[in-house]
């Protein structure tokens, strides 16, 4: 069972990769590590790796592979994150892509050429450091469908195509691909859970209980401390394969839904039902340091979820992660199956399958999900 936490940098957030400080960096990972956990994952900025299609910076290349060599000295393994994207409710384009450059990032032929290269170039780089996990498509792509409309089967096609890519620059590493839970809930959305439960190396999952979970609930509900699990089941219950991992890659304590006195009890009893779940590849707690709020126009969450501050001091919920993981023992439950209905609608938060499988929940009963 692997524990990590997604790497926000203590100073300058990501915008760090402008004014790059290797020193930060170690001072960071080491802070990270005095917390008992074993990898991070890393965000490049898109615009910053890659100002032209036929570009990608060789120093902004060079300070990503240091960072992977900071992280193996404090023995963390690196997940790498390629393009941003979307992060904390911005989203970063390169200039190639907007204005008078307008082209679609899913379907555009040229586009997916240039994401291609910057794959390849990133590979090259990275491919043989010994704590290089594998790469990430993106963040949460899927809420570039916005501004990037695609059908579902331009979706995997762009899935397929960039994880032939990383597979090939970069064999034998878990590749993999990310989506907020749209994927699981909405019913006209482009990326579909097939495509989350059957493409690249693992199933990965974001929780979120501020999707309208804690607010129709309640932040500490069984509705809420059970969402992870819930995510997990629903997830491999998609897959092919049964015994395909799944990666709890984003989960964390946002206010004001849940309070900083409640996340520490908010975390325990997440992970606690988390660890319930088989075929759990990790879990990856969002995120590593807080936002300085010298930094303007976040969203009021996003600036206190760190489990350290900016200035590295652990917080109470770091303190609560720290006794989980040294604590922590992965015992798969028995689980009772019950069969999938209804459409993505009714999956989730207020519909009549979350609800079905909450009411076990609340009753103690452990639940799988089946296919109809």
């Amino acid at each position: 069972m692997r524990f990590g936490v997604n790497y926000t940098p203590s100073q300058g957030w990501f915008h760090h990769w402008l004014d790059f400080s290797l020193d930060d960096v170690k001072a960071d990972f080491e802070s990270i590590a005095g917390l008992g956990l074993d990898h991070v994952r890393v965000f490049p900025l898109w615009p910053v790796f890659q100002p032209n299609r036929g570009l990608v910076r060789p120093k902004a290349v060079e300070q990503l592979a240091q960072m992977l060599d900071a992280a193996h000295d404090t023995g963390l393994d690196v997940q790498v994150d390629v393009l941003q994207g979307h992060l904390s409710s911005f989203d970063f384009y390169p200039s190639w892509v907007q204005t008078w450059h307008r082209r679609n990032i899913f379907t555009d032929p040229d586009v997916i050429d240039g994401q291609r290269f910057y794959v390849r170039t990133l590979a090259e780089a990275l491919k043989d450091k010994p704590n290089f996990l594998g790469f990430t498509l993106g963040n949460e792509v899927n809420l570039l469908t916005e501004s990037n409309p695609c059908s579902p089967e331009q979706a995997g096609e762009w899935i397929d195509v960039l994880l032939a890519e990383c597979e090939e620059a970069a064999p034998g590493h878990p590749h993999v691909h990310s989506e907020y839970d749209a994927v699981w809930y909405e019913i006209e959305h482009a990326f579909l859970p097939e495509h989350a439960a059957t493409k690249g190396a693992m199933t990965t999952v974001h929780s979120w209980v501020f999707n309208g979970t804690a607010q129709r609930y309640g932040p500490m509900s069984p509705e809420s401390v059970h969402h992870a699990e819930y995510l997990v089941e629903l997830a491999k219950a998609h897959a092919k394969d049964p015994q395909r991992p799944v990666w709890l890659q984003e989960v964390g304590a946002a206010q004001p839904e849940i309070s900083a006195e409640q996340a520490p009890r908010f975390a325990e009893q997440t992970l606690a039902n988390v660890l319930t779940c088989s075929n759990l590849w990790g879990i990856t707690w969002w995120c590593s340091h807080d936002v300085d709020r010298a930094l303007v126009d976040f969203p009021e969450r996003e600036y206190e979820l760190g489990l350290l501050t900016t200035e590295r001091k652990v917080k109470p919920l770091g303190e609560a992660i720290a006794r989980i993981v040294r604590e922590a023992v992965h015992e798969p439950a028995g689980r009772t199956p019950i069969k999938l209905h209804g459409d993505r609608p009714s999956w989730g938060p207020g519909g009549a399958f979350f609800e079905e499988w909450m009411s076990l929940a609340r009753d103690g009963v452990r639940a799988s999900i089946e296919l109809g």
